[in-house]
């Protein structure tokens, strides 16, 4: 693979070197690895001894992509500010997650999420969700970011996109594969600070580009002067892209089904905070999440908006990200392609590292309950390797044909979500829901949304699932007010788990309100 090709020689030295470095340091962490091998608690969840900036910094290196810097970014070529919703209200989230929902799950002592749905429900649920995730992470997640990466690269570096999929997925398995979510969370330190350097530079280059050199402010002031439709944060009617962004619906519509889903019910995000030494330590990394997502508009979406002036004339939104990259001087330009990487290669040991959890603990030990510690962390190695190969073979022809990928995902996913929220949040806060209640609601969230989408197609694809979880509610509600009451609860009562937490966390909540209350009275 020739990366001088778009880099030059000082840029790809500077990768290279980033990419041993990353590799050394995952070895270094992963080195005091009991000598007969880690244990599943070791592996799956770094001997639940996470701190919490390792916690804040590992959540949003998952989360924040090449869907997300790519995608995100090409939406803010297409459509503007508004697609920051996804962020800012991320962050509010986040808090009301490690407020009402990592207690319940942090004292249900709980590996993965379909685990917590056995305790609750019965294994017929468990089982159900554990197969839609690791459908939903093979096939939706873990593809989108090998496309969107493989064609970033192509784009940069000017290595063709297939070599740059097997090269993401390559150098994802040899930092994680050995030393799980221990390695992964760790490097992912390093990670967002590479991200968050490189995405600040760029997003200051940008706007000094658009103003002429007359610096950053005088740049954003030609943005809103001259593409004053792209600051609007809450879309009319009239908009194109109203059916992507439905106006208020961003604010108190199915956006929060969808957040719940992501980031409350997520096995690869919640992963980190499951392996936290303590609630409050939890609490803590959360908090540090929220005030980096308020952040990442600035790196993620301010670029795809600049592109707008700088590179009015692309094929594509999602080449506005790395069309932007040319702005780099030589030297910084392969910093930030390793911030981008960075961001690719994190997200992908996640995931891989989520696959490998959910089907060793959730389905494998069912069938091969008595093996040893080390044979089920080999398992989920061996699982994680494979789903990567899939991913790899399927990207393609899945992706090749959308234009804004990240709108794609939160379509698909936006099918399964009302469901998967209606069985947790019933299953948490309501006793008498049962396993078949939570089923019909699994079941009745694809089919609803599949009717929905043909029989009302004008209806845009968020009000959508806040209208499909309120029919989840209902056929949850009714089923089991039915049925007889569930007896298979193992699960923690409530009068056992503690709601209260500290002041530091409380006064961190009142900023993130006041910050989005700010932002969106701004550009509202």
């Amino acid at each position: 693979m020739d990366f001088t090709n778009k880099l030059g020689t000082l840029d790809s030295t500077i990768f290279i070197v980033y990419v041993i470095g990353l590799l050394c340091l995952a070895l270094w962490i992963s080195r005091n690895e009991k000598k007969e091998g880690a244990n599943t608690e070791d592996y799956f969840l770094a001997s639940k001894a996470l701190p919490w900036w390792a916690i804040g910094a590992s959540l949003i290196a998952s989360n924040i992509s090449a869907e997300q810097i790519i995608g995100m970014s090409g939406s803010g070529y297409a459509i503007g500010l508004a697609i920051a919703s996804y962020e800012w209200m991320a962050a509010l989230t986040l808090i009301l997650v490690g407020k009402y929902m990592l207690p319940i799950f942090l004292e249900n002592k709980i590996f993965t999420m379909p685990q917590y749905l056995e305790q609750r429900f019965d294994t017929k649920v468990k089982i159900t969700l554990a197969i839609f995730w690791l459908a939903v992470y093979i096939f939706v997640n873990l593809t989108a970011v090998l496309w969107l990466g493989g064609l970033a690269i192509e784009s940069v570096a000017g290595v063709d996109w297939m070599f740059g999929m097997i090269f993401l997925a390559v150098f994802s398995v040899a930092y994680s594969l050995y030393g799980g979510l221990k390695a992964v969370a760790y490097t992912d330190i390093l990670q967002v600070v590479l991200l968050v350097f490189g995405g600040l530079l760029l997003s200051y280059l940008a706007l000094d580009a658009v103003s002429d050199g007359q610096g950053v402010l005088a740049g954003f002031g030609v943005l809103t002067e001259q593409m004053p439709e792209h600051f609007d944060m809450i879309l009319s009617p009239e908009n194109e892209h109203y059916m992507s962004l439905p106006g208020i619906s961003v604010l108190i519509g199915g956006m929060w089904i969808m957040n719940f889903s992501y980031w409350g019910f997520n096995q690869y995000i919640i992963q980190r905070a499951l392996a936290a030494k303590d609630l409050k330590e939890a609490q803590k990394g959360i908090a540090f999440a929220a005030y980096l997502k308020l952040l990442m508009p600035v790196i993620v979406v301010l670029p795809g908006i600049a592109a707008v002036v700088l590179y009015p004339t692309l094929t594509s939104p999602d080449q506005a990200y790395p069309s932007m990259m040319a702005l780099m001087p030589a030297g910084i330009k392969g910093l930030v392609f390793a911030a981008l990487v960075a961001a690719i290669v994190s997200s992908l040991a996640s995931m891989t590292n989520s696959i490998s959890t959910i089907f060793t603990m959730d389905i494998y030990t069912r069938f091969k309950p008595n093996e040893s510690q080390r044979h089920y962390v080999h398992i989920g190695r061996i699982a994680a390797l494979v789903s990567l190969c899939i991913a790899l073979m399927v990207a393609e022809p899945l992706l090749g044909k959308f234009d804004q990928a990240f709108q794609y995902i939160q379509e698909f996913t936006g099918f399964f979500t009302p469901g998967i929220v209606v069985i947790f949040m019933m299953g948490m806060f309501w006793k008498r829901a049962t396993s078949a209640g939570a089923l019909s609601a699994a079941i009745g969230s694809a089919v609803f949304s599949l009717l929905l989408k043909f029989l009302w197609p004008e209806l845009p694809f968020m009000d959508r699932v806040g209208v499909v979880f309120l029919l989840c509610l209902a056929v949850c509600y009714f089923v089991s007010i039915a049925g007889k009451p569930i007896t298979t609860d193992s699960s923690v009562s409530l009068d056992q788990v503690s709601f209260t937490t500290t002041k530091a966390f409380n006064v961190a909540a009142v900023g993130v309100v006041l910050i989005l209350c700010a932002l969106y009275a701004t550009w509202w």
